[in-house]
């Protein structure tokens, strides 16, 4: 682990937790050399590959990059930091990999994706869902744009416009 302050390989631990789910440790570290602390996260890696059926019936294997850099395109310049970013695409993997063990179709995620951006920046959100639903027309956006006024983002997350499944 290269530390962030020196740039030197070389830390020991201090403290470990797993994180919520489970699913990544969070490891408090020490530089050998400069002393200075800091964290470092770690994924756990499941030994089964989960496939995800795209649209066209084709199947690849799940990326949370892809996802990331979904997020990162919806919310352009838009007030949403790359934690918030990292917590939507944290929260989308460990709930699709908590409910399915092999293949899961792009549509599901999706919605994921988008319920939680509807809860984190609505600009955002429609954006996001510009390109998801794929849009035909105006009329199209706003009828979104229109849900969104009579049906605000609810605490829990959750959205009629993208119902979790």
């Amino acid at each position: 682990m290269q530390c962030p302050y020196c740039g030197a390989y070389g830390s020991k631990v201090i403290d470990s937790r797993s994180s919520e789910g489970g699913s990544s440790i969070r490891r408090r570290r020490e530089c050998l050399k400069c002393s200075g602390r800091f964290t470092s996260y770690e994924r756990v890696e499941k030994t089964g590959r989960l496939m995800v059926i795209k649209k066209d019936g084709s199947r690849v294997t799940f990326d949370n990059e892809k996802i990331l850099r979904g997020i990162q395109a919806a919310c352009g310049k838009r007030p949403v930091s790359e934690e918030q970013k990292l917590q939507i695409v944290r929260e989308v993997e460990e709930t699709v990999h908590r409910a399915h063990e092999r293949e899961v179709d792009s549509i599901e995620i999706g919605h994921h994706v988008a319920r939680l951006l509807r809860n984190t920046d609505q600009i955002a959100f429609v954006r996001y869902a510009s390109e998801y639903q794929s849009f035909d027309s105006l009329e199209d956006v706003e009828q979104t744009i229109q849900e969104l006024r009579d049906m605000p983002p609810s605490v829990e997350g959750q959205s009629e416009l993208f119902p979790s499944e």
